[in-house]
């Protein structure tokens, strides 16, 4: 990891005001985004260029198996050169976006696997990526702290540029053209998107590892290496509620957080194999027994089922569903050959997914702990899976250098 380096004042690059000013979509003072954000619009296109990516015909899924060389995916990203890194997908179009140890992020169609637009003047690994909620921006970000933001629809115009020093995560807010990113040095910057107003929530020397936005988009759960916990409210800047190292089994480096549909109960995960529940007052409850190796992935409150479930997955590749009232082990998650959990996202159909070391991706039924299916493809470490509902198809990024298009299996 480089030095840390001071953060310079954002600004709009030159050229890009000068261009038809109403093509910016500015949104009004920062303070007033967050009271506003459902006002935003729709929008988004694709254009351009290159093409590069394998369709790879599926072979049959059986739950649970393996045999050597086979794929399953529907198409396979070959462009990058060593390991990708972060991968995200737009929320209408046809299209992906990727970062990786390459130094470079590439816009790519998920049917074609045809390069869209590729971004080569980053100088450190990309390690995040994604669209705007509506589609209309796509932003990048390197270790480095160099974070681009282009407009999808002026062919991939670079808008905006900032560095910030080195970057933990970068991710966009869900209902407005908000960027935010958490810094090496603690500090969480919230940008106004184009115009780079710039709010920055003050860390405490402590590299800020993870972030969620609560679902109504007021609120952001951080969780920092030192395994402190805090929630900022995004408009005042202040923070409304803080755990302390140490308190209730929040003693390492909080890996994952995840925040209930009710934006009232937070799970956060970390590297001492424990799992909080973090409540309007502080910790109420601590999920343990899980075992020793770190929890890297929480999730909390599938929509629709009939309890508040958690899910935790750790390195040791254990998979289990909580009772959050209880704060007991529901079930755990059936699994002959368990591998390292990188990361989860609910599915349909009460399913949980879970991106793994080695290179498959796992699913299991809530329920009942079952194994649903397999997916195999990756050679090396999944190190993201995104899915995306109503296509109902996975976007996974690996270590081998490969990002793949899986189809749900029904």
């Amino acid at each position: 990891m480089r030095d840390n380096t001071p953060p310079h004042s954002p600004y709009v690059l030159e050229g890009a005001a000068e261009e038809d000013e109403d093509e910016l979509v500015y949104v009004g003072d920062a303070d007033e985004v967050l009271d506003a954000w459902e006002n935003e619009a729709n929008g988004g296109y694709d254009d351009e260029d290159d093409m590069d990516g394998e369709l790879n015909a599926g072979e049959e899924v059986v739950a649970g198996s393996r045999s050597k060389g086979r794929d399953d995916a529907k198409l396979t990203f070959r462009k990058h050169t060593s390991s990708v890194f972060c991968g995200k997908l737009h929320p209408t179009l046809d299209l992906a976006i990727t970062g990786g140890e390459d130094d470079k992020a590439y816009v790519w169609s998920t049917s074609t696997g045809e390069v869209v637009h590729e971004i080569t003047n980053h100088t450190d690994s990309v390690i995040s990526v994604g669209f705007s909620h509506d589609g209309t921006y796509v932003a990048t970000a390197d270790m480095a702290g160099n974070i681009q933001v282009l407009k999808v629809s002026q062919n991939y115009r670079k808008v905006w540029e900032f560095n910030m020093g080195d970057t933990c995560w970068m991710r966009w807010h869900e209902a407005a053209h908000i960027l935010l990113a958490g810094a090496e040095s603690g500090e969480v910057y919230v940008w106004r998107i184009p115009s780079g107003d710039c709010k920055v929530l003050q860390g405490h020397g402590i590299s800020c590892e993870t972030a969620q936005l609560t679902h109504d988009g007021k609120k952001l759960a951080v969780g920092y290496s030192d395994g402190h916990f805090k929630l900022w409210d995004l408009k005042t800047n202040a923070t409304t509620l803080e755990v302390t190292p140490g308190t209730a089994g929040l003693s390492a480096n909080i890996t994952s957080l995840a925040v209930d549909r009710d934006n009232q109960l937070f799970v956060a995960g970390g590297e001492n194999g424990r799992a909080c529940v973090i409540g309007s007052s502080g910790v109420v409850g601590v999920l343990a027994g899980q075992d020793d190796s770190s929890i890297e992935a929480v999730l909390v409150d599938y929509p629709e089922f009939e309890l508040k479930v958690a899910a935790t997955g750790s390195l040791q590749g254990k998979v289990t569903i909580w009772d959050v009232a209880r704060q007991t082990k529901r079930v755990e998650c059936n699994d002959e050959e368990p591998t390292g959990i990188t990361n989860m996202v609910w599915l349909k159909d009460n399913m949980i997914c879970a991106g793994t070391l080695g290179g498959r991706i796992k699913a299991w039924d809530l329920r009942s702990g079952a194994m649903r299916f397999v997916l195999e493809g990756h050679e090396d470490d999944v190190h993201s899976i995104v899915y995306h509902k109503e296509k109902n198809i996975i976007l996974s990024t690996s270590e081998d250098g490969t990002a793949k298009i899986f189809e749900v299996p029904a």
